[in-house]
């Protein structure tokens, strides 16, 4: 299915782009974090599976159980602190 993909913050600065359309298998944003995390270093560094990564899924933010939907928005960031 495609997918629209989104990147902010520091995850954006380690892949090098704020966003891209991508064809993908995965049937829940974790599965859809690890395809990414096997396209290579820049990704694997951006959304290594140690690190705190939320998910967002049509500007909703979501875990990784959320199954995906065709065409869905899905958003990758770093966790935000207020103060």
């Amino acid at each position: 299915m495609k997918i629209h993909l989104r990147y902010f913050a520091s995850v954006r600065e380690h892949i090098g782009l704020s966003q891209e359309t991508v064809e993908t298998e995965a049937t829940d944003l974790n599965s859809l974090r690890q395809d990414l995390i096997s396209r290579g270093e820049a990704y694997a560094a951006a959304l290594a599976s140690g690190k705190a990564i939320r998910m967002a899924m049509n500007q909703v933010v979501s875990d990784g159980s959320t199954l995906l939907q065709a065409d869905a928005e899905i958003a990758f960031f770093p966790p935000v602190t207020g103060g």
